[in-house]
């Protein structure tokens, strides 16, 4: 106890960093609050650090640390160059939206618009009209609400059609989505009672009609679009369950997660779309906005127009609802849909490039890097869909892999580079699958990884 508490004594106050001339000079860049707190933040580490017997850095050190959180932190979300190869990279922000999406969500933010607001009438009207109806055109469904994200959506389908009342969900698709959410947390939230069927390999449409009694107030089907289980399995096929749901008399609510609208070239056959779920007759479809969709952050439910208008009365919808910049960005995207525009979506253009020309940007990254670094080999690889999208399936890709005594080290300088760029680290070897990245990015990468290379402790190997 003594030795720590002469280590702490070497740590200076808070006061005596902001005091000091660089401090200032912060304080009047940053902003005092800003970097005060941060300075907080680094001697509290700096403490808990001491206590495990760690002799503390040098004043300068502990202050550079502080202005480098406050200095990312005044710069807000910075833009990288994802050479991960996953397409929509949850921890990256998942879809990047088309050129025409990013301009209507800035019109949105900058100016005044009639996103609540009838024109004609001059009276209130629903925030979400254009992009239902631009969803009501390309499902079919007979009505649509846009809420805040895919969870959100379920929440309010629960609260609003099944509060007090049993909801019956296979035990195999009591999933956990992003951040240890789970199916039944979100259904214990919303006042529903779980009520699991069948086992977690194998469920049957009689398990279903078992567990069917009068406080039954919907049937829910989880897309497990996170994970796959394979091998001795089985479960009720989505038009089984709606047929069971209407002789029963309650809704079936199909939770498609991921977020396909209709089917394309390349998409496995089990992931399930929007469409289909329809026309198999499902009572309400929910799925996201900025997975294989394409667009911004949004859970999107399609269906029967009188179940969508309880959703849209529930309390909760408010507390869910959408801004101005999603909206715009939504509607742009779903009118690229319904104009045949599906190339102009950057998710959609990923996922379908072919993997001769992902190879050419490869060649052209490792020619870049070829002048200056022996050793930048051009490889096959696999991309991955990502997002909780369609789990085990490899697309056929391109990068270039490095072989360096640091690859770890390598990644790290990248990532707190500029621009910051993302790879993949397999043991000694950095690779960048360019699936995910764009032609115009190719040069922005290169002098990123040489520069990154600097030093003689990251030398390639060849």
């Amino acid at each position: 106890m003594g030795a720590s508490a002469g280590l702490r004594r070497k740590i200076p106050s808070v006061d005596a960093l902001l005091r000091s001339d660089p401090g200032r000079r912060a304080s009047a860049t940053l902003g005092r609050p800003l970097l005060k707190r941060c300075i907080q933040q680094v001697l509290d580490e700096t403490r808990a650090a001491t206590d495990r017997g760690a002799e503390p850095p040098p004043d300068d050190v502990l202050l550079a640390r502080a202005l480098a959180i406050a200095s990312r932190t005044a710069t807000g979300l910075t833009p990288v160059i994802n050479a991960t190869g996953v397409v929509l990279h949850t921890n990256l922000g998942r879809a990047p939206l088309p050129e025409e999406a990013v301009k209507a969500a800035a019109r949105a933010a900058r100016s005044y618009t009639d996103l609540e607001i009838d024109r004609e009438t001059g009276k209130r009207g629903k925030r979400s009209t254009r992009a239902e109806l631009l969803l009501t055109s390309l499902t079919g469904a007979e009505a649509a609400l846009v809420v805040n994200n895919n969870a959100a959506a379920v929440l309010l389908a629960l609260a609003a059609l099944a509060k007090r009342k049993d909801v019956l969900v296979s035990r195999g698709e009591l999933i956990e989505i992003g951040g240890e959410f789970r199916i039944p947390d979100i259904m214990a939230a919303s006042g529903a009672s779980l009520v699991e069927v069948g086992t977690t390999n194998r469920t049957r449409l009689q398990d279903y009609r078992s567990a069917l009694t009068e406080k039954t107030g919907l049937i829910l089907k989880v897309h497990p679009s996170n994970y796959r289980v394979v091998g001795f399995t089985a479960a009720p096929s989505a038009a089984d369950l709606v047929q069971l749901a209407r002789k029963s008399g309650v809704p079936f609510l199909y939770d498609l997660g991921s977020g396909l609208l209709d089917r394309w070239n390349g998409v496995p056959p089990d992931e399930p779309a929007a469409t289909e779920a329809l026309e198999d007759g499902a009572d309400l479809v929910c799925f996201s906005g900025d997975k294989l969709l394409g667009g911004p952050q949004a859970g999107i439910v399609v269906g029967r127009a009188d179940l969508v208008g309880r959703l849209r009365q529930h309390p909760i919808a408010r507390a869910v609802r959408v801004d101005k910049m999603q909206v715009a960005a939504l509607e742009s995207v779903l009118a690229a849909y319904a104009a045949g525009h599906h190339d102009d979506l950057p998710v959609r253009r990923m996922l379908r490039e072919p993997a001769d020309r992902v190879r050419q940007r490869a060649q052209q990254l490792a020619g870049a890097l070829d002048g200056d670094l022996e050793g930048a080999h051009v490889r096959p690889v696999e991309s991955a869909v990502g997002g909780g999208s369609m789990p085990g399936h490899a697309i056929p890709s391109w990068g270039v892999e490095l072989k360096t005594r640091g690859a770890d080290v390598l990644a790290a300088r990248l990532r707190t580079g500029s621009p910051a760029v993302f790879c993949r680290v397999d043991r000694d070897r950095a690779i960048f699958d360019v699936r995910t990245v764009a032609p115009e990015q190719i040069p922005h990468l290169a002098r990123a990884i040489l520069y990154a290379l600097e030093g003689d402790d990251l030398d390639d190997e060849g």
